[in-house]
């Protein structure tokens, strides 16, 4: 640490092994996924803390299960730590920052889609910077309905989150006048979920899977729990385009986003990380730029002043997504524009063109206050 500088420690709680494991190989996701956006995130806050005589530090800690994450934030609390980032399932979240509200800790949301996070379950101590799966569900219709694909073949998967994505999807539909023309369960049976004889099930199965739909334009999968949704693409009776959880995919960030100076970010990630930025990462390494830009904006490190300052309405921090992102005052969702990416590339960005509001067009995304059932 320089010389006469202040000391902001940030810690990082994050499960050692996210469940559950991607079907694809290239996205199974890597043992720092979010601590190395957040390291990327204390080492620009450090740039900028050389001129203004602060230092920024990240404590990472990789936890099993509820019992480790709770230790690991009275370890964090107890040397000062007042900012912890957790990815963490919703349950895990809901414990460590009730633990947290004891210590006087903020903490950052930086994994956990969870609509009701930000609804009955929200906490006064907890800032969401991942999107929700309302805010997801609705960059996902908004961009089909621009696109005049207003029918939608929903096949959602047998697990919990499963049917709470569908249950985002659902909403959207109603919220921006399309029309889900026919629903189907695909049960998860068990099994194995890489065979030799995968490929040639899949191609079997599916297409007879999809048979007799309803006429739509596009079939929508909810399959969180990645059962059978990766395999849907090109796999379907008609010949449709796939959206939702896989195909045109809503979310926070791609490593192929290269709009609004994202590349140098790109860049700047591959040659630190060696691999490319997830959306784990970005959500983790914008949570530790708020904390920098509330220290930068404050001009001090007081913990109390900061976090008044991070849940204000002067709060705003840049992540090359084309326009500053803000708080909400009404459950402390980061509002951001979302990314739609077929994994290759971002084919469009939402908000859309002609979906207006009165205060901000990406309040058009997720539960807006009059829908809010979120009492801070």
């Amino acid at each position: 640490m320089p010389e006469g500088a202040s000391e902001v420690r940030i810690g990082l709680v994050r499960l050692a092994k996210p469940e559950p494991l991607p079907i694809s190989l290239p996205a199974r996701p890597a043992p720092d996924m979010g601590a190395a956006g957040a390291q990327l995130g204390i080492e620009d806050n450090n740039t900028t803390g050389r001129f203004t005589k602060q230092h920024f530090s990240l404590a990472d800690r990789a936890v099993a299960d509820e019992a480790e994450a709770l230790s690991a934030l009275d370890e964090m609390a107890g040397a000062g730590i007042r900012f912890v980032l957790a990815d963490l399932p919703a349950p895990l979240l809901l414990a460590l920052a009730d633990r947290a509200a004891e210590h006087g800790v903020l903490v950052f949301n930086t994994g956990a889609t969870d609509d009701v996070l930000r609804m009955e379950e929200c906490r006064a101590n907890v800032v969401h910077v991942a999107p929700s799966r309302a805010m997801l569900a609705d960059a996902l219709a908004q961009y089909l309905v621009w696109k005049q694909w207003p029918r939608w073949f929903l096949i959602v998967g047998s697990h919990e989150a499963d049917q709470r994505y569908a249950e985002a999807i659902r909403r959207a539909a109603q919220r921006f006048g399309a029309r889900i023309v026919e629903e189907r369960v695909f049960e998860d049976r068990g099994g194995a979920r890489t065979t030799d004889s995968g490929i040639a099930q899949v191609q079997r199965q599916l297409p007879v899977f999809t048979q007799n739909a309803r006429e739509h334009d596009v079939v929508v999968v909810a399959d969180e729990s990645e059962v059978f949704g990766p395999y849907m693409p090109f796999r379907t009776w008609m010949p449709r385009p796939v959206a939702g959880t896989d195909g045109l995919r809503p979310t926070s960030w791609t490593d192929s986003h290269d709009q609004w100076g994202a590349i140098q970010l790109q860049n700047r990630f591959r040659a630190s990380a060696r691999r490319g930025m997830t959306d784990h990462d970005l959500q983790a390494w914008t949570a530790v730029r708020l904390v920098g830009e509330a220290a930068t904006r404050t001009g001090g490190t007081d913990a109390e002043t900061m976090i008044a300052f991070i849940k204000g309405p002067q709060m705003e921090v840049a992540a090359f997504k084309g326009q500053k992102l803000t708080i909400r005052d009404w459950d402390l969702q980061l509002r951001q524009p979302v990314l739609l990416s077929d994994g290759r590339n971002v084919v469009t960005v939402s908000p859309q063109e002609g979906f207006l509001h009165q205060h901000s067009e990406l309040d058009t995304l997720g539960y807006d206050r009059p829908e809010t059932k979120c009492r801070l």
